[in-house]
């Protein structure tokens, strides 16, 4: 696949695993890493990945947010170049035809967090920690952490976690249904490998539908929502893999799925 400095995709099979690969900076988002992970997702896609991880190289940050000398001397329209940046990375991730899964190994804070938000799964290491902590440093999450975050936690949470920067911990976002799950840090590569595999395997006309169906339920109106569903629903039928899941079934056997 392509070279990059700041990030690196690799691919096992039908599982891709993208990751920020800046360490000694705790895998800050700088220009080059967003630009690059905009080009890495097109890449992925491109070579039809079944299920995508993202994560972030090292032991002590999955993402540790956007890259603060970079931004301190911003002007406006600079920082308007920024914001768009930030969130086409984060809408690209949010509509990837696959199945994306955040690991999160460490520090998610900030740009961080907000990649993190836009994935499709979140599983956590158990030292890992995550907060929108944008306000002290005078700002606030500008590429989606205000509008994903309510979406999955709620608005009270999200408003305290934006007003005050709060840090949470593993144990503290599963409970509050920011991540789905919680790992032993020395288990958290092998079990995320093993589900992105689980996913893999699963029909991907009907598995990029699923995503795309369920993405629309917060992006428009209920009735507009169920209608997007139906046609979703019905133009899987006279695939391939509806047919042999159904096959399967009435034979009772294990489809074989393209």
């Amino acid at each position: 696949m392509s070279d990059w400095e700041t990030i690196s995709l690799d691919s096992d099979g039908d599982v891709t695993t993208l990751t920020v690969d800046r360490p000694d900076r705790l895998n800050a988002l700088n220009v080059e890493t967003l630009e690059a992970i905009d080009e890495a997702l097109d890449v992925a896609e491109s070579e039809g990945t079944g299920a995508l991880v993202l994560t972030g190289a090292g032991d002590d940050a999955f993402v540790a947010g956007a890259d603060i000398s970079y931004m301190q001397d911003l002007t406006t329209p600079e920082a308007q170049a920024y914001a768009e940046l930030g969130h086409r990375v984060a809408d690209k991730i949010e509509r990837f035809p696959a199945p994306v899964v955040a690991a999160i190994n460490g520090y998610a804070f900030g740009g961080g967090c907000e990649l993190a938000l836009a994935c499709d799964l979140r599983v956590a290491s158990e030292d890992a920690v995550i907060g929108q902590t944008e306000i002290d440093l005078g700002i606030i999450p500008g590429w989606g952490g205000t509008q994903r975050l309510p979406r999955l936690v709620g608005d009270e949470l999200a408003r305290r976690l934006v007003f005050f920067g709060e840090r949470i911990d593993a144990q503290d976002a599963d409970e509050h249904g920011l991540v789905g799950e919680v790992v032993a840090a020395d288990q958290l590569d092998d079990h995320v490998e093993e589900l992105a595999a689980d996913l893999a395997a699963k029909p991907t006309y009907a598995l990029a539908a699923a995503k795309e169906a369920l993405n629309q339920a917060h992006q428009t109106s209920q009735e507009a929502g169920l209608r997007y569903e139906r046609r979703l629903w019905s133009g899987l039928f006279g695939t391939h893999d509806q047919r042999e899941g159904m096959a399967a079934f009435l034979d009772d056997r294990d489809p074989d799925f393209e």
